[in-house]
């Protein structure tokens, strides 16, 4: 409450309201400015709490709630994330002078992966043991491979699942590998690994057939039918005999080169960086390890023939 020094009035402010107060009779002249100045100061008091107003912060978006359930005992946690990338920029943020716009939000998962931090699948401890390089300084030989997948484990067909594929299909494996530098033992092993002896084996790459031939590769090795097991098994056959001269008879440059193709080997000078097939290589040579003790001589080369025990 204020008080006038000329007309001996008293004016209050309550709720954005002025009130006057006399403390003695006032002329008609006094009353005008009294109602001149009620109104001077209730025009003042609501323009600042219309200001005020103004500035207060917008409000809350709406929070919808979601039941999660909780993880089942052993599980490892989990962070489930419930508001997008176009939600999170338009949320206000304290210092944040505009709103972000959705364009400039990079998600980890668009961001590429840079050369060095490649995946190299779940073997990697084998290549830390084998070389992957084009040429090492010293040979690889088949023996050292074996051995180095002792060190951890690696999946491998079960021994009653090749035995399988060698009843079935041992005889067009003996076939083919005729006067070839492809042992049937490794052929078993390929086929186990990519079809598990599945003759109408399709991949979503377009891979075909017990030896998963590209349709590029079959028509380069005469395949006129892939889903043919004779002929898928002569083809990929061929194809592996021509990488042993590619590559030297190297086992790992060779499974490299069937798995992701030659010109990737070559561009890399070695064995590409490539997740699968740094798995591809050791799965393989742990089913060639299983194969060559179906044979009545085991091969202690991947280019040595044998027969196997078992064939229809």
């Amino acid at each position: 409450m204020a008080k006038s020094p000329h007309f001996g009035w008293f004016f209050s402010v309550e709720g954005g309201f002025c009130t006057v107060e006399s403390g003695k009779n006032i002329s008609r002249g006094e009353q005008m400015v009294l109602r001149y100045i009620t109104l001077i100061a209730s025009a003042a008091v609501f323009a600042a709490v219309a200001e005020s107003r103004a500035e207060s912060p917008a409000p809350l978006p709406e929070v919808k709630f979601k039941r999660v359930r909780a993880p089942v005992p052993g599980a490892r946690p989990r962070v489930d994330v419930q508001i997008s990338a176009e939600e999170h920029a338009r949320a206000p943020v304290a210092g944040r002078q505009k709103p972000i716009e959705a364009e400039e939000v990079v998600t980890a998962a668009a961001a590429p992966l840079p050369d060095a931090a490649a995946p190299t699948g779940r073997y990697a401890w084998f290549w830390d043991k084998i070389s992957p390089a084009l040429g090492p300084d010293r040979p690889r030989q088949l023996e050292d491979m074996l051995s180095a997948l002792s060190a951890g484990g690696v999946d491998a067909p079960r021994l009653q699942a090749l035995q399988d594929i060698a009843r079935a299909q041992g005889i067009s494996i003996l076939r083919s590998t005729v006067g070839t530098e492809v042992s049937p033992a490794l052929v078993l092993a390929v086929i186990a690994v990519e079809s598990a002896g599945r003759a109408d084996a399709v991949s979503g790459a377009g891979a075909q057939g017990l030896m998963q031939l590209m349709p590029a590769t079959a028509a380069r090795f005469g395949v006129a039918d892939s889903l043919s097991p004779d002929e898928n098994i002569a083809g990929g056959v061929r194809y592996l005999n021509w990488l042993m001269e590619e590559f030297g008879r190297d086992p790992v440059l060779v499974l490299a080169g069937y798995n992701a193709g030659e010109g990737a080997v070559r561009k890399h000078e070695g064995v590409p960086p490539y997740a699968e097939t740094r798995d591809y290589v050791p799965k393989v040579l742990a089913a060639y390890q299983v194969a060559r003790g179906l044979c009545t001589t085991p091969p202690e080369l991947i280019t040595d023939g044998c027969v196997f025990t078992a064939m229809q």
